[in-house]
């Protein structure tokens, strides 16, 4: 992949992002936090998904011929960690501990490193998808004030991931012979409910708790899919927005 979207601009939305954060503060620790043992299970999981370092992602994006993408992927990177961080207290609050390993982040984690840029960031992309109809459903479905709280912040980020993704990925796409375009990001939306019915397998339980269920869940993202291929395949992607 070769230069391609605003990647300084990106650079200068993360930092204001981050200073944003360091003026709102930390959520209130010294709440407890009450949650349906199912629930908790989830965000064990979501916790783990979240921590990892983007080394594979990182020296991707530092070998793109970008000099300006690498220092907007450490920033996308810094946030995703900053989730883990939130969400680790958030256990704590409900007495919950972290967990050290759980099977889809490993499954994930071991495809996306067998691939390429764009096709790491197509499979991200799907993550982040899922991740915003999770987020979503965690900040509405609960009424628990710190769990709404912290949900509402990652799902803040969350909406600006995707479109930083999509804009990258539209560049990424035009240096594919336009014939191979619109194939390729309709095999991406059926890997979307794919990965979608796996989540919701295994989080069933919480859905339910969340008031959203699994049937929900997977036809929410697939609708979400259809704006993400807009974005990636229009000549002007930043358009996205989520309805979350």
């Amino acid at each position: 992949m070769h230069r391609g979207g605003d990647c300084a601009k990106w650079t200068r939305r993360f930092e204001e992002e981050r200073e944003r954060r360091h003026a709102q503060g930390d959520p209130d620790w010294a709440r407890s936090a009450t949650l349906h043992p199912a629930v908790w299970a989830g965000i064990q999981s979501f916790q783990v998904g979240e921590n990892g370092d983007g080394a594979g992602l990182l020296a991707k994006a530092d070998e793109a011929g970008d000099t300006d993408y690498g220092p907007a992927v450490r920033l996308f990177v810094t946030e995703e960690r900053n989730h883990a961080h939130l969400l680790a207290p958030l256990l704590a609050a409900g007495g919950r501990p972290t967990l050290t390993t759980h099977w889809s982040d490993t499954a994930f984690v071991r495809l996306r490193r067998l691939m390429g840029l764009r096709r790491e960031l197509l499979v991200l992309t799907v993550a982040e998808v899922v991740a915003l109809r999770y987020y979503r459903a965690l900040r509405e479905g609960t009424n628990d004030p710190l769990t709404s709280d912290v949900a509402g912040r990652i799902l803040s980020d969350e909406q600006r991931h995707v479109p930083f993704h999509c804009e990258r990925l539209h560049a990424s796409l035009t240096e594919l012979p336009r014939p191979i375009r619109r194939p390729l990001m309709a095999l991406w939306q059926l890997l979307l409910p794919t990965v979608s019915l796996a989540v919701a397998a295994d989080h069933g339980p919480a859905l339910r708790r969340l008031d959203i269920g699994r049937l929900r869940f997977v036809a929410d993202a697939a609708t979400s899919s259809r704006a993400v291929v807009s974005a990636i395949l229009s000549p002007r992607p930043d358009a996205w927005t989520s309805a979350a």
